[in-house]
């Protein structure tokens, strides 16, 4: 897996400060994607065992309060399987940090069916977030009101107890993730 760019300092992509993951390869090409040089997935530089190193290094202040992977898409399947052991390695170091993720395909309809890439790899990196941003860009449904999505139809979804219930809990707000 490549990745585009790492953001030691982000504080676009979730609350507080974070540091953010660009992973490449995206193959929705939404029109007028903030990022359109991610769908490539050659693009950028190979995503080693030195990258995750630093990127676990970075998230060890205090004041850096998560961690957020977008792209790119972090769940095309090539992404994805070699984000688990990462994330997983993130997780356990720093369970205390929240963990968000934005992808362009959808919670319930791509990734818990299987219709993108394999089931059991999607649960695994899904188990690894606390919040998931999904659905395309629309540029017809654009509102630069929203927090944390770029369009009306992407939804802020709480993954932990959405899998528990099984079914969708949107975040708002007041939610501290």
């Amino acid at each position: 897996m490549n990745y585009a760019t790492i953001k030691w300092y982000d504080v676009s992509n979730g609350p507080g400060v974070r540091v953010s993951l660009y992973v490449s390869g995206c193959r929705n090409h939404c029109k007028n994607c903030f990022n359109p040089e991610t769908w490539d997935f050659c693009y950028g530089e190979p995503f080693t065992r030195e990258v995750e190193d630093k990127i676990i290094n970075a998230l060890a202040p205090e004041y850096i309060k998560g961690f957020t992977l977008l792209g790119g898409d972090p769940f095309e399947p090539e992404n994805a399987e070699a984000l688990v052991p990462f994330m997983e390695r993130l997780r356990k170091k720093y369970p205390e940090k929240s963990v968000w993720c934005f992808t362009g395909y959808d919670y319930e309809a791509d990734l818990l069916t299987g219709k993108k890439g394999d089931i059991d790899t999607n649960i695994r990196l899904l188990s690894t977030l606390d919040v998931l941003v999904d659905g395309k860009f629309v540029e017809e449904l654009k509102d630069l009101n929203l927090l944390f999505r770029g369009s009306s139809n992407q939804r802020i979804i709480l993954v932990r107890p959405s899998l528990e219930k099984d079914e969708v809990v949107l975040w708002n707000e007041k939610d501290i993730v």
